[in-house]
């Protein structure tokens, strides 16, 4: 089996509010491929997709009941500290929920974190360890 994800789809109540969050919060472009009830930003080799997230329940057959922490959290990596500061501060203007203020991480870098307007969490960090490339890709040995 390759060893790549290409899509990550997040289950969201509202599509276009949803779609301006992360258009206006990340600065992100909408692909072509977007219809009504999808909506896709191409991320550099992978892309998100945001879908009606009770069709997406019914799509995995499973049901469309909210829980807690979902053991999952999505990475934003920035630049240095202060996109992480810029990046929070947009997004919450934008009606995202800070759950964890920017701070020095114990590993040597600099994150927050923050739910999305449906509550998925999402990390902005700094690594100092991590390079990225000249297309903001990660750079792992």
């Amino acid at each position: 089996m390759r060893q790549k994800f290409n899509l990550i789809t997040f289950g969201v109540k509202d599509i276009e509010k949803a779609a301006v969050f992360y258009e206006k919060g990340l600065g992100w472009k909408r692909s072509s491929l977007s219809q009504d009830d999808l909506v896709v930003f191409p991320l550099g080799g992978i892309a998100l997709a945001l879908y009606p997230r009770e069709l997406l329940a019914e799509d995995a057959a499973v049901k469309n009941t909210p829980s807690g922490f979902s053991g999952i959290t999505i990475s934003y990596n920035a630049k240095n500290e202060d996109e992480v500061d810029e990046v929070l501060a947009e997004v919450q203007t934008l009606g995202a929920k800070i759950v964890k203020p920017a701070q020095k991480a114990f590993w040597g870098g600099y994150r927050g974190y923050f739910k999305d307007l449906d509550g998925h969490l999402i990390e902005v960090a700094h690594n100092p360890f991590w390079k990225l490339d000249e297309n903001d890709n990660l750079i792992l040995p």
